[in-house]
């Protein structure tokens, strides 16, 4: 429920907090007080359009927090989806300064609108602000008609569920089949060519550098070739290398007998000599090697070419082609004994969605069960709201067998909430005829029925008074009063009958200060209570007799309330 709402320079309002309580709470306040400003405080809180056009005029901007306790499991699994610390509290806040940028935060982390409205669509509805009006979206009419027929429903859609897993499996299967006789040889023929083509390239892992390799010798055969012709004529010229170690060696054993360390060189020369000789004769091997071979070159050009191909077909790389080879080869496999099993999914499908069929129908039709006798408590509940001429039926979308294979776990057709408020007025969708003033006592009507509804713990209800009064407004009171003994209420009234009921009143007034409007809230209790009550009963707190009049609808309240 909604525990604390803090409000700073919203249209007239510098500063205001409100600590609300279980049960029923009450704004009152006389017309353009700023009633509406508070539920425009909380809309804004919950995440609706945000208007710059609300930031109170010389404030730089507005700001606006509501913390709520909540232990629905529903709540905790969004947050924890969205990465928001979940808590026994849970803090909204938001602010928007008068150039038109906000922020917004979910226990102090930066969210966007759309993602705060996740969460406070489960928290509250507002009855009068159709955005967070819970019964306008048809998924939402399917669940509370649900919540209605209980057991029965929920049997009949666990049922639909396990016949929808089997379905998923058996088209998995029949897809892996390759479809009916037709479709499974069509695919054979392209696996058949797949595997022809990747057989015959005998691809492996390594060929393809070794490939690269060769080419690259190729096309610099060339330079290679300059290149040991060069090394040979540095070798074995006359003069060359080979020459004047040879030389070298000859002028060390001439004196070697003198000086033993000069006959250790020539030793040592005598072993480079042999080591130059045995180059000398590969620098010639690779030089008759290194000639271009023209066909050769263009054989390894195409091979890689066919590679890379290959790769391009079969997933970009060798080692994925011949996975794909190993998996068509499986397919293949599969596809060639597949006839027989083909023709046993077929016949399980067709039963299948025969008894999918039959269960949704039984879905509709307890659907429907529950449908008759809520609409016509709705109908019944609407006229003691003064709304004696309303129609309120549920529409049941029409569907066929061939529907089947759009079948999910909610079943088939949906339903639609019709409604007409006048006599002689065509039924139509729930949100495109009712009035606000319809909606709220609608919504009220529906709510009697229930003990709770979509978990909701917070209704807001704006101006539902309007058009009413005598008996009609004690009625409305004291179903307010049997709806909050299981949720919280807010309600906005100008009508003393359910201001008496009120667990928690709150008085709006707009006052003038040093030039400055401005919208002060406080609680009120007791003797200033009973004077509000007055005020709203139409006159004075300083007649007795209006006074006793309130006094005794405070009485008459606390009376019906101890009788519940």
């Amino acid at each position: 429920m909604l525990n604390r709402l803090t409000i700073q320079n919203v249209a007239l309002i510098e500063r205001a907090e409100l600590e609300f309580s279980e049960g029923l709470n009450v704004l009152t306040g006389e017309t353009g007080a700023g009633k509406s400003v508070i539920l425009d405080s909380i809309d804004f809180a919950l995440g609706a359009k945000a208007d710059r056009s609300m930031v109170r005029s010389g404030a730089d901007a507005c700001f606006v927090c509501a913390e709520f306790s909540c232990d629905d499991p529903a709540v905790g699994d969004i947050l924890r989806e969205l990465d928001v610390d979940a808590e026994e509290t849970l803090v909204i806040s938001r602010k928007l300064t008068a150039d038109g940028k906000g922020t917004l935060k979910l226990n102090g982390y930066p969210v966007t609108a759309a993602m705060l409205r996740r969460v406070t669509s489960l928290l509250v509805d507002v009855h009068g602000q159709s955005e967070h009006f819970f019964l306008l979206k048809e998924a939402n009419q399917m669940k509370l008609l649900d919540s209605l027929a209980g057991a029965p429903v929920s049997e009949k859609k666990e049922a639909i569920r396990s016949l929808l897993a089997r379905r998923k499996d058996i088209l998995f299967e029949l897809a892996r089949l390759g479809g009916d006789e037709g479709e499974r040889d069509r695919r054979m023929d392209v696996l058949r060519y797949q595997i022809d083509e990747l057989s015959r390239a005998s691809l492996d892992p390594e060929e393809e550098e070794k490939l690269k390799a060769k080419r690259e010798l190729f096309r610099n055969a060339e330079r290679i070739r300059e290149g040991l012709a060069e090394a040979r004529e540095y070798l074995l010229a006359d003069g060359g290398a080979a020459d004047s170690a040879r030389g070298a060696m000859r002028s060390l054993l001439s004196v070697a007998k003198f000086d033993g360390e000069c006959a250790s060189l020539a030793e040592r020369l005598e072993g480079a000599l042999a080591e130059l000789g045995d180059i000398a004769e590969s620098v010639e091997r690779l030089a008759g090697e290194r000639d271009l071979d023209e066909e050769e070159a263009a054989r390894v050009e195409a091979r890689l070419d066919e590679i890379k191909t290959l790769k391009k077909k079969y997933g970009g790389s060798v080692a994925s082609a011949l996975g794909f080879l190993e998996e068509a080869e499986k397919e293949l496999d599969l596809l060639v004994h597949s006839g027989e099993r083909y023709e046993e999914l077929t016949k399980e499908l067709s039963l299948l969605d025969k008894e999918l069929f039959a269960a949704c129908n039984s879905l509709t039709e307890a659907r429907k069960g529950a449908a008759e006798g809520f609409t016509k408590r709705v109908i019944a509940e609407l006229a003691t709201l003064n709304i004696p001429s309303a129609r309120f039926e549920v529409e049941f979308g029409a569907y066929t067998f061939e529907d089947v294979a759009k079948a999910t776990s909610e079943g088939l057709g949906g339903v639609k909430f019709l409604f007409s408020a006048n006599a002689g007025e065509p039924l139509k969708e729930l949100g495109k005829i009712i009035s606000g003033g319809e909606m709220s006592r609608f919504m009220l009507a529906v709510k009697a029925q229930l003990s709770s509804m979509a978990g909701i713990g917070t209704y807001i209800f704006d101006e539902i008074d309007a058009g009413i009064g005598g008996k009609t407004a004690r009625v409305v009171a004291e179903k307010f009063c049997k709806i909050a003994s299981g949720v919280q209420l807010i309600a906005v009234t100008h009508l003393a009958q359910i201001a008496a009921f009120a667990d928690r009143e709150f008085l709006i007034e707009k006052r003038e200060e040093g030039g400055k409007t401005f919208t002060r809230i406080h609680e009120v209790k007791g003797e200033e209570r009973t004077g509000e009550l007055a005020r709203l009963i139409g006159g004075s707190a300083e007649n007795p007799h209006v006074r006793a009049h309130a006094e005794e609808l405070i009485a008459e309240a606390e009376k019906y309330k101890n009788s519940l």
